[in-house]
């Protein structure tokens, strides 16, 4: 069993950068691919961005690329997530995911999951 804990949510102007943290304890953090969802008001949860066991590869949403860097330190058995150049339509509650398999963007592969942390992205 992996215990997540996010951290990190908050208001911010458009423009504007956050770094969430996905504090993790129980078994190895080191072995699970991690990954980010989110999920807007009214929306279903999409995937934003994950990365292999060891940091050594990543995959972003289209929507995210270019602005957002998701990163690990399994040292301190956590993931983080920095989200730069924010948007309005950014605003959602996170999430941090992760799983004994490889990278994937489904959610259904993932089977341990964070209790979310709201960011809010006002114009």
């Amino acid at each position: 069993q992996v215990q997540l804990v996010e951290s990190g949510g908050g208001l911010v102007q458009a423009g504007g950068s956050l770094r969430l943290s996905c504090a993790a304890s129980g078994r190895t953090f080191s072995s699970y691919t991690m990954a980010w969802f989110r999920q807007a008001p009214g929306k279903e949860r999409e995937f934003v961005a994950t990365i292999n066991y060891s940091g050594s590869s990543t995959f972003y949403a289209d929507s995210v690329k270019g602005r957002f860097t998701i990163s690990r330190d399994n040292a301190k058995n956590t993931g983080n997530l920095q989200m730069s150049s924010l948007k309005p339509e950014d605003t959602a509650v996170y999430y941090c995911a992760a799983t004994e398999r490889g990278m994937s963007t489904l959610q259904f592969t993932y089977n341990f999951w964070g209790q979310g942390t709201q960011v809010t992205v006002s114009s």
